[in-house]
């Protein structure tokens, strides 16, 4: 099986610690499933430009302060 790069790096857990959030409580706020939250935390799934702006809303924060995008190397 061939794992899926990883194109970015997140700071979801990190702030979700940060506001006492669990990842399913994260996930109902924004509409996804938990797994959904776990993926994207692992880096094992790439959100939509839509899902990034959701998440980055519920944060107050833009999405560039959430995600750093990894040049592929």
């Amino acid at each position: 099986m061939v794992k899926k790069k990883q194109i970015f790096i997140t700071k979801i857990k990190a702030l979700r610690k940060s506001k006492g959030v669990t990842q399913a409580e994260l996930a109902f706020e924004i509409g996804v499933n938990r797994g959904t939250i776990l993926a994207i935390e692992n880096g094992t799934f790439n959100p939509s430009l839509k899902l990034a702006f959701l998440i980055a809303r519920y944060f107050d924060m833009t999405i560039d302060e959430i995600f750093e995008y990894m040049d592929g190397e």
